[in-house]
């Protein structure tokens, strides 16, 4: 993983940094697991817009994802190592020994050619899939899922990891990306290691124009609105004060909005620091 610097021939790569994406072994991604993506542009089936600030930006397909990495006890070779536009990871393209081919998230440290497995036996090696029961204690994780079965729903972006603290009868303890300590289902899977491309957070775009080309348009402040359209809007000249709040009135900096009476909440042993 590198980041690169240009050289500031032009006002927008003075500050830009991009990704020297080493990684990285092919440009083509595999036809047979693409799928079309469509655009809302923030509208609803009327046509009325319900999400601000999207719209534009270049045209995707979609890679479908295997996030159930259910298919148990059967080798998979790594074929090639992928950008995705839909995410901040990269991607491993595996083929199994069947012949059948699916995309997985990639793992840091992932090596075209490394043989993958997933189910009970696997050895707890970079990339394998393995149930939260068989993973020794304080090993790194990452696309963990939350309801056995359903596939990865934590630690799935650019670098981010979890923890595995402990074990006690059904339920393992992880420490979280946020900070947050849960208990999972031991029978919940998770991959061993880190996710890729932890130099993601190190990028520097240089310019408003390469936020179009991701299809975000331009956002506005505020406090630069009138007071029909925001709680921070309006005031004699540029107006301080007040307290940051949603368009909605909900207050933006330490209030909790996690309901008190959510069914998971017993399963959170320690909240996320502030």
């Amino acid at each position: 993983m590198s980041v690169r610097k240009l050289k500031p021939i032009t006002p927008a790569q003075r500050f830009r940094v991009v990704n020297g994406f080493d990684a990285i072994t092919t440009d083509k991604p595999e036809k047979s697991l693409l799928a079309i993506k469509k655009r809302s542009g923030g509208r609803n089936n009327s046509g009325r817009m319900t999400a601000r600030y999207i719209g534009g930006g270049h045209k995707k397909r979609y890679r479908i994802i295997d996030f159930k990495r259910n298919k148990f006890e059967v080798e998979a070779e790594v074929k090639s190592i992928e950008y995705d536009p839909n995410r901040s990871a990269f991607i491993a393209l595996v083929e199994y020994t069947d012949g059948e081919k699916r995309y997985i998230i990639a793992q840091n440290g992932l090596q075209v050619g490394q043989k993958l497995i997933s189910g009970e036996n696997a050895a707890p090696e970079i990339g394998n899939a393995i149930p939260l029961s068989n993973i020794p204690l304080g090993t790194i994780i990452s696309c963990i899922e939350l309801h056995p079965g359903k596939g990865a729903a934590i630690a799935r972006s650019a670098g981010s990891f979890a923890q595995l603290m402990a074990r006690d009868g059904k339920f393992a303890t992880v420490k979280l990306p946020s900070g947050e300590t849960r208990l999972v289902l031991v029978t919940c899977l998770a991959t061993v290691g880190a996710v890729s491309n932890s130099d993601h957070q190190l990028l520097v775009s240089g310019k408003a124009g390469r936020s179009r080309w991701l299809g975000r348009r331009p956002r506005t402040r505020a406090v630069a609105m009138n007071p029909v359209d925001h709680p921070m809007g309006g005031g004699e000249g540029r107006a301080s004060g007040g307290h940051p709040r949603s368009r909605k009135g909900v207050p933006a900096k330490g209030y909790r909005t996690r309901s008190k009476k959510k069914s998971s909440n017993k399963f959170i042993v320690e909240r996320r620091k502030k």
